[in-house]
């Protein structure tokens, strides 16, 4: 890569001061605030007194105290199979097993 001439340098240094002008003169227009050094001002955050994070963080507390007092959802109890529920699907799987051999097969 070759070095910029002399000739392409001054072009180069003219057009950065007409675009700083013309910044300048667009700032002056818009009424931009800019700070003491020519670069935009920037708002700076907010800050929070003590006071105040200590209301937050108490009120944080207080949300955590009521779902820990209301306790760990527990899980549902398992449903269990009645006797007699049991009793039929049982001898509807020993009539289907009994079909099943009787036509010769060894799998349903």
């Amino acid at each position: 890569m070759q070095l910029p001439s002399t000739a392409q340098l001054k072009r180069a240094l003219t057009l950065k001061e007409k675009i700083d002008e013309l910044n300048q003169e667009l700032t002056e227009i818009l009424g931009s605030h800019q700070d003491s050094n020519g670069e935009p001002s920037v708002r700076k955050r907010r800050g929070m007194s003590a006071a105040g994070r200590a209301r937050i963080a108490k009120a944080q507390r207080a949300r955590w105290a009521r779902v820990k007092a209301a306790g760990k959802p527990g899980r549902k109890p398992r449903r269990k199979m009645g006797a007699a529920a049991r009793a039929r699907i049982s001898a509807a799987a020993k009539l289907r097993w009994k079909a099943a051999k009787a036509a010769g097969r060894s799998r349903l």
